[in-house]
């Protein structure tokens, strides 16, 4: 496994219930503020094989990246079950839940 790719894995395994980190927020802790694109892609291929949060990952607006609309709502169920609830827009405020571990 690629040094980034286990950097990641462990920072989502970090995030705490009720808290949420973004795409490129990841990226940029585990070294590679350009990678929020590799951050999906471990995301869509390992979360299921390392038990990663990955509801708790959203991208940089505050938002739930998926538009698949089954997973998409399954998303928005996790979080709102952990205490993270969406505004009007469907935005998330990363001012309260943002993870800055």
């Amino acid at each position: 496994m690629q040094p980034f790719t286990q950097q990641v894995i462990d920072i989502i395994r970090a995030i705490p219930s009720g808290k949420v980190m973004t795409y490129g927020q990841i990226a940029a802790t585990a070294g590679s503020p350009r990678g929020a694109r590799q951050v999906v892609r471990i995301l869509h291929t390992m979360s299921d094989k390392h038990g990663l949060p990955w509801h708790r990952v959203i991208n940089a607006k505050g938002e739930i990246a998926i538009t698949e609309d089954e997973s998409r709502f399954l998303q928005k169920i996790i979080l709102e079950e952990e205490g993270i609830k969406t505004n009007e827009a469907g935005r998330i405020d990363l001012s309260v839940h943002r993870y800055n571990g």
